[in-house]
């Protein structure tokens, strides 16, 4: 996020593209939540995001040091009640596209989750906790790749967050061509990496100690929920 928030960063405008990537469906479902539309929650979500870039907001929650996940939503909150006319008066399409997903693709996951009971601001909550984690899964995915070990990485990758049923390490083993043994001590090396991996994407959203622990418990808590 401090890469995102510094226009002079040569890594910004990635930095820009991964944060809409993390945080788009959360919001959009916060937007459906609502009662907004499939496409115009699709469109407010498009136009908070320009806003959001178009005034350097990230700027003033870096100033602010406070916990970006709030923020976030604070923003999102006060956009829909103040920006509903004027996103309207924008021609659809129109502005920069800053994250494009199909909507069948969007109405699809929403669909799955509409009838969670939670109020909007628990849901969103849950799915940032979601996206937190799988963008911490995608940067360990690329580190093994990187390294030459995509198969690896396609073996073990679902046991970085749930325990093997009995004779899975053994059958992974033969598939990899080493030890049951061996297959646990990678899991246990993957895990304490993903681990490391959620606590930095955590850590890259707050500022100072305190804040940290307290987002990250918050974190786990939505998960293990």
């Amino acid at each position: 996020m401090l890469a995102a928030g510094d226009s002079a960063s040569p890594d910004s405008r990635e930095a820009l593209e991964n944060l809409c990537r993390t945080y788009w469906y959360p919001l959009y479902a916060f937007v459906r939540r609502k009662g907004h539309s499939p496409e115009n929650a699709k469109d407010l979500t498009q136009a908070f995001f320009e806003r959001f870039l178009e005034k350097h907001y990230l700027k003033d929650v870096l100033a602010e040091k406070g916990r970006f996940r709030k923020f976030l939503l604070a923003s999102l909150t006060h956009f829909l009640a103040n920006e509903w006319d004027r996103t309207q008066a924008l021609k659809r399409g129109g502005g920069l596209v800053i994250f494009t997903l199909d909507p069948a693709v969007l109405e699809k996951r929403y669909s799955v989750e509409a009838s969670s009971q939670d109020p909007p601001e628990r849901h969103f909550d849950h799915l940032w906790a979601e996206a937190v984690m799988d963008r911490a899964l995608a940067l360990l995915e690329d580190e093994f790749r990187a390294a030459g070990k995509a198969d690896q990485f396609d073996a073990l990758a679902d046991f970085a967050s749930r325990s093997p049923e009995d004779g899975e390490y053994a059958k992974v083993g033969e598939r990899l061509g080493i030890s049951s043994h061996a297959v646990a001590m990678a899991v246990a090396r993957m895990r304490d990496r993903y681990r490391a991996l959620v606590r930095a994407e955590v850590a890259d959203t707050v500022e100072g100690a305190a804040d940290f622990e307290a987002e990250l418990r918050y974190l786990v808590e939505l998960v293990s929920g």
